[in-house]
């Protein structure tokens, strides 16, 4: 039979198939249930290099896509994109063992393979996005012992708009489109066409799913499936389109297929390729395959965390981790923070991306800043606040950033004095005079004297007044010099006790209520379903070494070298794959005991929940060990960082410790737990180690502050 014969019977043979799916009722049974989003543990980033193509997908560890964001970085808009195999003997539905790799080390491509029990069957899908358009591609290859028994399917879960529960989607034709109550529309088709296609709800099982043809389902939390067709070769093309309608959907996803894969699938690697070629080259200090292959990674990572509509808004990871993945609208970490984005801009800085890190800085002072000079928590990428909350240290490293890059214009100084004032003018609640006491530390559920925020607003002034100076202020250079002058000899009153049970020397601690370290009576609640009364003096964290970081006090400080050996040994834990930290005492940030998802609504004390560790304090460590010229231990750090990563090189935010669910596998101690990876503040980490350990410097730390109190030169 020719291939114009075949072709044709297809043709005839999907066309009875579509006329009897439109012929189909709606599906019954909605609206469907709200699942939330997927896990966090994401294997794979997907996004192009253009800012024509404005759609991210992640991978998901458990096979398929997870959430797909469109048109920004803040609005999820599906669910999952998944594939399931029918055996068509038996009917049963599975899905099989999924791995996941990165294609290139040199860009953000994906495959993931899924093979069935004893190898009967395998699907391999490579994910990219079409640069020229808001379309996210698939190419399928389906291999099995028995091609006629096995039969795979596509399951699509839109949410647009960032909502899951309001969503229509029906048949067209050979395709499949959904659309939004309030705007957007997405459309899912395939080359070779899908040969059936059906509608459904949530909350059905998958094999009902696929087993029944509704042209039609919604509103509700609709899922969608489609009969892949394979060509000779068992491969066949996905293609997941976005638009404002259903029109416009379809019409980007058509023509994403009109071009070869291996073509779109050239000039997106291609793009990442350019882009990495035009930073520095790797540091010296990545002295294996891995090392350097993860760093590329790290740097694409930062690089596809940008919106593309509203450029140098970086958001912090995207994922939605535990009970974030509930929330209607989604959040908080695909939002932008303006710690996390100091974080990103000097990786960014540290890698050679300069461009990037100003354009973070441009949007940090025209886009997020208010009119007071302060930030808020977080805000979605076009400025708009969603958390309210003020951290001190959110205030600050914008003015060292514009410092880092140079940025002394009278632009960058207006915006630099109005945050300055805000915290000079900001005030002890308590005793009603400015100091550097703030609403928030750096893990956002306390309040006080944080070592960690002081550094950074003592750094910031130090910053400032350079940049007053060079505009002519020398009234307002002279004033945060003081102020800095003042905070700096006061910081180990307020946070360093002497009286503490970890040691019989002074150490610092996460943070004092009232500026008085060595009180004996004064509690709070350390937040995360922690003690409701902890003594302050018993709650430690690493944070104190932005204080060495920032060259606020030098690395070989007797108070810090201690508070380091007290850290270690009440937050530290050894693994086969390095040495990690938790990152406070009395943590419960993280899983429960069985490995469920942390919520706060179901964690009424310390023994509920349970942090893990922060991989990036790995990277915090390294750079004090190379403040104080111990590179060798600093190399330790990287590497326990890269084993760290997932296999495909995503970098958590935190990783399981020597207590992970018992019980059950897949639970190794120093591997991705589930919260977000990849983390993108993680990520700058790794850049900014690297680099530290080959210039044998801590390059993020402003010379001017290093000078003036830590003494180095």
């Amino acid at each position: 039979m020719s291939q114009t014969v075949r072709l044709l019977c297809a043709s005839l043979v999907g066309a009875l198939i579509f006329a009897a799916a439109a012929s189909a009722a709606p599906a019954p049974g909605g609206p469907g249930p709200d699942n939330g989003y997927q896990g966090s543990d994401k294997t794979g980033f997907v996004t192009s290099t253009t800012t024509d193509s404005k759609v991210w997908a992640t991978v998901q560890k458990e096979g398929g896509l997870g959430e797909v964001y469109w048109p920004d970085l803040a609005t999820p808009a599906s669910r999952a994109l998944r594939f399931v195999m029918r055996d068509t003997r038996s009917g049963a539905v599975a899905a099989g063992d999924v791995s996941t790799r990165q294609v290139d080390s040199k860009s953000l491509t994906f495959a993931q393979t899924q093979t069935g029990p004893g190898r009967a069957w395998t699907l391999t899908a490579t994910y990219v996005t079409d640069p020229a358009r808001a379309t996210v591609l698939a190419d399928v290859r389906f291999t099995a012992r028995d091609r006629k028994r096995y039969a795979a399917y596509a399951l699509y879960e839109p949410a647009l708009n960032d909502t899951r529960t309001d969503d229509t989607a029906r048949s067209a034709g050979s395709d499949l489109v959904a659309t939004d109550a309030a705007s957007g529309a997405s459309a899912l088709t395939a080359s070779p066409a899908f040969t059936e296609t059906t509608n459904n709800f949530q909350g059905v099982a998958d094999a009902d799913v696929i087993g029944n043809a509704y042209d039609s389902a919604g509103p509700g939390a609709v899922v969608q499936a489609g009969r892949l067709a394979v060509d000779r070769g068992g491969r066949t093309t996905l293609a997941l389109g976005f638009g404002d309608a259903a029109a416009s959907a379809l019409a980007s996803a058509r023509a994403s297929l009109q071009r070869p894969f291996a073509a779109t699938l050239a000039r997106y690697a291609g793009g990442w390729r350019d882009y990495l070629r035009g930073l520095k080259r790797p540091p010296r200090s990545l002295t294996s395959n891995d090392e350097r292959d993860l760093y590329a990674t790290s740097v694409m990572v930062l690089a596809a965390s940008e919106d593309k509509t509203h450029r140098g808004a970086y958001v912090a990871s995207p994922t939605m981790p535990w009970r974030w993945a509930t929330l209607v609208p989604s959040g908080p970490y695909h939002l932008v923070w303006s710690r996390d984005l100091y974080q990103i801009a000097t990786g960014l800085i540290a890698a050679g991306d300069t461009a990037g890190a100003n354009r973070a800085l441009d949007w940090l002072f025209t886009t997020q800043q208010k009119a007071d000079g302060s930030f808020p928590q977080n805000s979605k990428p076009d400025g708009t606040p969603v958390w309210t909350g003020l951290q001190m240290d959110e205030v600050a490293f914008p003015m060292i950033l514009a410092h880092q890059l140079g940025r002394t214009d009278a632009s960058t100084w207006s915006h630099v004095k109005r945050a300055a004032d805000f915290l000079l003018s900001y005030k002890d609640p308590a005793t009603g005079h400015t100091a550097p006491w703030s609403p928030m530390e750096r893990w956002e559920n306390q309040d006080g004297y944080s070592p960690a925020t002081i550094a950074s607003e003592i750094a910031g002034l130090v910053c400032a007044a350079d940049i007053a100076k060079a505009n002519g202020d020398d009234a307002s250079a002279a004033k945060y010099l003081a102020t800095a002058d003042d905070w700096q000899s006061k910081v180990k009153s307020w946070t360093m006790t002497t009286t503490g049970p970890y040691s019989s020397q002074p150490y610092f601690l996460r943070l004092t209520k009232d500026g008085n370290p060595d009180s004996e009576t004064t509690t709070y609640s350390t937040g995360d379903g922690g003690p409701s009364a902890a003594d302050q003096r018993t709650v430690v964290d690493p944070s104190f070494l932005d204080l060495v970081r920032l060259g606020v006090l030098p690395a070989d400080d007797p108070d810090v070298v201690n508070s380091e050996k007290v850290v270690d040994e009440q937050l530290g834990f050894q693994t086969a794959r390095g040495f990690f930290w938790h990152r406070a005492m009395f943590d419960g940030y993280g899983e429960f005991a069985d490995g469920r998802p942390w919520d706060f609504d179901q964690a009424p004390d310390s023994r509920t929940t349970t942090g893990r560790a922060w991989p990036l304090l790995n990277g915090e460590r390294g750079e004090a060990q190379i403040a104080t010229g111990d590179g060798a231990a600093a190399a330790q750090q990287l590497r326990a960082m890269t084993n760290a990563a997932t296999p495909s090189g995503m970098l958590p935010e935190q990783v399981w410790d020597q207590n992970p669910p018992s019980g059950q596998p897949g639970f190794e101690p120093g591997t991705p737990t589930l919260s977000a990876t990849p983390l993108a503040w993680t990520h700058a980490q790794y850049l900014r180690l690297a680099w530290d350990l080959a210039d044998g410097a801590v390059s993020e730390q402003p010379a001017i502050v290093a000078q003036r109190y830590a003494k180095t030169k």
